[in-house]
């Protein structure tokens, strides 16, 4: 049996814009999926169209183009009866609705179960927002990063004593797509035993509660104040941090004994060997400033890249790269985390692929349709004739 497209022949519908619905989505849609933006023309359709400094042509851009491979466009105004009509037309051919709105906004534009369940019984809703729909801040809109803020990130990360510091990349809106997107394929299985739909909600906030994992535990438990570590040092586990080279740095794990013992006889340094003060997991972490200087002395004999020539395999161990670094690393060629993904305006349009392989295969990717490209053939699909379409467009709401 072949893992090919294994959502072929799923409908979802979406109104989302930025970075977490889209990128949930466009899982969906590389799982082969039938996902088709909902988008509002008068408005530019998804914000991040808009979203430079890189652009291919009108209402399109590099940004938009990195959350929205291999879905449609449709343009509908659901505030204008026509609109909404059209949509509820399309709902009842569709498996789900899924939106990254404010949470009080959903249920205005009828995107609720509630509202939908008389087109499409088996419709499953998924809401996506900044806060949930249930509390006080169902109203307040929300991004990542404040997300980071409110649930302690900036208190996690960077070098002790400096200003409170996020994280590099949108990581909320990221996990929170890719939760989202496993809440959705798993109602979608329920719907299948049971022939009922409903909504799902998950929140860039809870999400983020929720990435605060053991150090939240320990926390909740124990009162320990997990905080920040020199180097980006593992709160418990040591030797885990940035260690000099020759010419730059190295990230080394010792998370277990073994990689500890794996590091001394690739090192080859008698002292560090027979020095009581590191033979245990529990001495190393009582002193970890001692054993800094002397891991850096022993890296410093060598570059970072034979340092992992000589580590690779035996240890956790990863050389710190720059932007540049990362993506013109001979390894992605060679996995094939980089394809060509052409886009009409640019041939030679490079993306990321998705990490997912199905049968030792990667997922395939095309470029997200322009602004409202797939709209006459979608309607045309679930019943608009010619007339009814052209009224639409009259109407400015297609």
């Amino acid at each position: 049996m072949s893992l090919a497209s294994p959502l072929a022949g799923i409908r979802v519908l979406t109104f989302e814009g930025f970075g977490a619905g889209p990128y949930a989505t466009m899982h969906l849609a590389d799982l082969g999926a039938d996902v088709i933006k909902i988008e509002n023309r008068a408005q530019g359709g998804d914000a991040s169209r808009g979203m430079g400094p890189y652009f291919l042509g009108e209402h399109d851009s590099h940004y938009f183009q990195t959350f929205n491979l291999n879905k449609k466009s449709c343009t509908l105004d659901l505030k204008h009866p026509l609109g909404l009509q059209a949509f509820r037309r399309l709902a009842a051919t569709a498996d789900a609705v899924l939106n990254n709105l404010r949470g009080d906004q959903p249920e205005k534009l009828g995107l609720t179960y509630a509202a939908l369940q008389s087109v499409n019984p088996r419709i499953v809703c998924a809401h996506l927002s900044a806060y949930g729909r249930d509390n006080e801040r169902k109203a307040w809109p929300g991004y990542d990063y404040l997300m980071q803020a409110e649930a302690g990130f900036f208190h996690l990360t960077g070098e002790p004593d400096t200003p409170p510091t996020r994280v590099g990349l949108s990581m909320i809106d990221f996990m929170t797509g890719v939760t989202t997107s496993l809440a959705l394929t798993s109602a979608l299985l329920s719907v299948q035993r049971t022939g009922v739909g409903g909504d799902i909600d998950v929140s860039l906030f809870d999400v983020a509660l929720h990435q605060l994992s053991y150090p939240g535990s320990w926390y909740l438990n124990e009162r320990q104040l997990t905080t920040r570590q020199p180097r980006s040092a593992h709160p418990s586990a040591v030797p885990v941090q940035l260690y000099k080279t020759q010419d730059g740095w190295i990230f080394i794990m010792c998370m277990t004994e073994k990689f500890w013992q794996e590091l001394l006889k690739v090192l080859e340094d008698p002292g560090l060997e027979s020095d009581p003060r590191f033979t245990t997991q529990a001495l190393r972490r009582r002193h970890r400033e001692a054993l800094t200087p002397l891991l850096d002395a022993a890296l410093s004999r060598d570059t970072t890249s034979n340092w992992i020539r000589r580590l690779g395999g035996r240890l956790p161990a990863a050389p710190v790269h720059d932007m540049a670094g990362a993506l013109e690393n001979p390894f992605l060629q060679r996995t094939g985390m980089i394809r060509n993904t052409p886009h009409p305006r640019r041939r030679d349009f490079r993306t990321l692929a998705n990490p997912i392989k199905l049968d030792g295969r990667r997922l395939p990717s095309k470029a997200c349709s322009a602004l409202g490209a797939d709209t006459d053939e979608i309607l045309r699909e679930v019943g608009l004739t010619d007339q009814e379409l052209h009224e639409l467009h009259v109407a400015g709401v297609a």
